[in-house]
């Protein structure tokens, strides 16, 4: 068996016809866009192209979408952007205590600057109370931010009623979209949204490049100043390849959404329930209603192991999996996620991700289904489970 990949929310491999769509603008189609004469004219071309694909994935307009590096540099923007316009009016922001690194340390960087911060508490299976949402917010609230899907156990956030709760007070309304663009259909205008954040590298694009979408009228101070690219709103040369490689890998996943999201929803529950039906001791982490999950994602803890341990002996056997949010590796800590979630310390460190990808087939699955419970069956031999 060839190794097998089931860490997609960490990174995802670029797609061949990404990569066939990207290589020219390294070599012949060299220009720099903001360029007046033929080799700068075709690079920009290229970019609204790519611009007109992102906006279609997502139902927006092409002028809404601005192009970053990555998910976190979106977010900062977002956050702080709007920070710096609406602070005459408030300063008090609202998320949840379940968010993306890069929306938690933005929130703390705002909040040495002088802003309050809400951060809202997850029930057992990581869901948020909405009318807790409602009742936070305070006439110095300005603005919410709440993800879409969770990295780490996948849960669904009910965007669209947070919209209209936002909508409702007249707050500006940003998620951390990342996870959930090209795993599920997304319409930021159905959903209310001001201001949304996507990474490219996420669903077959390469890493470091993403898009910030921007609703018509909703005013934001740039984050990088400089030159006039992005109509103002992003200074710096264009990551043209990049770009060109997201347009693409959005143009995809709009062509084959429908089709990937229901055979990966296939695999991740032939994983979930293969292994609940071969081991004991076994505890999901995230909602049990499987819609309300990412349909890629399953969070497991297998009581009385440690992750590390059993992510090591998994590697051992070719196959990738995680403890949790890429940015966060290298932490002795819990999950916050899971701890938000009052899940015990202990069941924490033994809780492994494994989210799937559109390469990812039935005979893998198998495999680990072969695999996982023999490990997982050695290792409490070195340390019981009890009762």
């Amino acid at each position: 068996m060839n190794p097998v990949y089931l860490d997609h929310n960490a990174t995802t491999p670029v797609h061949p016809q990404v990569l066939e769509a990207l290589l020219p603008y390294y070599t012949q189609h060299f220009g720099n866009p903001s360029s007046i004469h033929w080799a700068g004219r075709a690079t920009d071309g290229a970019l609204e192209k790519a611009r007109e694909q992102v906006a279609a994935l997502i139902n927006a307009t092409p002028a809404e979408i601005v192009f970053t590096s990555c998910g976190s540099e979106g977010i900062n923007f977002a956050l702080k952007g709007s920070a710096q316009i609406l602070q005459d009016k408030g300063r008090h922001l609202i998320t949840t205590a379940v968010e993306h690194p890069a929306v938690l340390e933005t929130c703390r960087a705002l909040e040495t600057d002088g802003w309050q911060v809400s951060y809202l508490p997850v029930d057992a299976e990581g869901q948020l109370d909405l009318d807790l949402l409602e009742n936070t917010i305070t006439e110095q609230t300005v603005m919410i931010s709440v993800m879409w899907a969770n990295n780490e156990t996948g849960t669904l956030f009910p965007i669209a009623e947070i919209g209209e709760i936002a909508r409702r007070h007249q707050l500006r309304f940003h998620s951390d979209m990342v996870q959930a663009v090209g795993r599920m259909p997304l319409d930021v205008q159905q959903a209310g949204l001001d201001l949304a954040a996507i990474s490219g590298h996420k669903f077959g694009a390469p890493k470091g490049v993403g898009a910030l979408y921007i609703r018509s009228g909703t005013r934001l101070e740039p984050l990088i100043h400089g030159g006039h690219q992005e109509r103002n709103r992003r200074a710096g040369t264009s990551n043209v390849a990049g770009i060109v490689g997201l347009g693409v890998a959005c143009e995809l996943a709009g062509s084959v959404l429908s089709a990937d999201v229901g055979r990966i929803r296939s695999l991740r529950d032939r994983l979930e329930d293969g292994l609940f039906s071969r081991l004991d001791n076994l505890n999901l982490n995230g909602p049990t209603e499987r819609d309300l999950r990412l349909p890629n994602t399953l969070n497991l803890s297998f009581d009385r192991i440690s992750g590390e341990s059993l992510l090591l002996n998994l590697d051992l056997k070719g196959i990738a999996a995680s403890s949790g949010s890429a940015c966060s590796s290298g932490s002795l800590e819990s999950s916050h996620v899971l701890s938000a979630m009052g899940v015990d310390p202990d069941r924490a460190q033994s809780s492994i991700r494994f989210s799937l990808g559109a390469d990812n087939s039935i005979d893998e699955i198998d495999f680990v289904l072969q695999e996982l419970p023999v490990i997982v069956e050695r290792l409490r031999k070195i340390r019981p489970v009890a009762g």
